[in-house]
């Protein structure tokens, strides 16, 4: 019976939306036929649905029962002081000091949930001392305040991959390219959750070949050298001058192999250095990749 109240309820909202909705002759006919198909297949009219019940009204105090509790709008004063703490805990994050940030964090929260900035930083934090969950936690807050926060949807792909999560980590990456079209990184992350996904579904049917290097697990080399933004990066990194002549002194070098391998280990050194100073977030999901820590978060940002 519970099926049927629920179902009659939802084919008298139907019915409702041909009354006062604003659809066109196309989405009329559509309701009128799916509208014919419920009362078929349960056998229901909208006069069986429960009396006082309004299916809209009840979806929307579902949804305002799920959002999170922020708490009583800030004064000026708490929305200042709020602040200053928040830029502590970047300043914080600089220094490494990630616990100490953390306790930053969560007092200006207390003083103003309603910040979006606030909880994403938070889940920065959270992603440096290896805690996902939180992370998700709190980008996800971040979002019911913000839904345009791009950052958060980044910061929740990098949580979901660290899990093993690599669809939700792909619709995270796609959301987050959506609101930032032209983020390198993101575009990397996505390409990354996508390759995955592609290597979960070889293995779920059980089919043992590789594209990957040996010794470097899940990456995929082939895609990973006509991966346009990495490629790009190398280049620009490589029409450096000082770079260049680090070449060039390495090709020229001395010819006995214990200085050929010290200026190559120097070049390497410098070429990942600037490569990390350019975009470290592109390299940290390198490393991931590479067999590194799944715990790594992403490099601090400024906010």
């Amino acid at each position: 019976m519970a099926v049927k109240g629920l179902v009659a309820s939802i084919v008298q909202f139907l019915t409702q939306q041909l009354e006062d909705g604003d659809l066109t002759a196309d989405s009329r006919e559509s309701l009128e036929v799916a509208i014919q198909c419920l009362e078929s297949a349960y056998n229901v009219q909208a006069s069986d649905a429960p009396a006082n019940l309004n299916l809209h009204d009840v979806y929307k105090a579902a949804i305002d029962s799920a959002k999170p509790n922020l708490g009583p709008v800030a004064s000026p004063e708490a929305k200042a002081e709020a602040e200053r703490l928040k830029n502590e805990g970047n300043a914080l994050i600089r220094a490494e000091k990630y616990h100490e940030a953390l306790v930053n964090y969560t007092k200006a929260i207390q003083l103003d949930g309603h910040n979006a900035v606030y909880y994403c930083n938070r889940a920065a934090v959270h992603s440096k001392i290896g805690n996902p969950q939180q992370v998700i936690k709190d980008c996800q807050t971040a979002l019911s305040i913000d839904p345009s926060y791009s950052k958060a949807y980044g910061r929740l792909g990098l949580a979901y991959s660290s899990l093993e999560r690599h669809k939700e980590a792909k619709e995270s990456y796609q959301k987050a390219l959506e609101l930032e079209p032209d983020n390198e990184s993101y575009k990397i992350n996505l390409q990354l959750a996508e390759e995955k996904l592609a290597q979960q579904g070889v293995s779920n049917m059980g089919l043992g070949a590789s594209n990957t290097a040996p010794g470097l697990p899940g990456m995929d080399l082939s895609s990973l050298l006509s991966n346009p933004a990495l490629m790009n990066m190398a280049r620009q990194m490589l029409s450096d001058p000082t770079m260049q002549n680090m070449m060039s002194n390495l090709m020229r070098g001395n010819n006995e192999q214990g200085g050929r391998m010290d200026a190559l280990i120097e070049a390497g050194q410098q070429l990942a250095q600037q490569m990390q100073s350019a975009n470290p977030e592109l390299i940290d999901s390198l490393r991931r990749q590479m067999g590194g820590n799944p715990n790594d978060p992403e490099p601090p940002q400024k906010n």
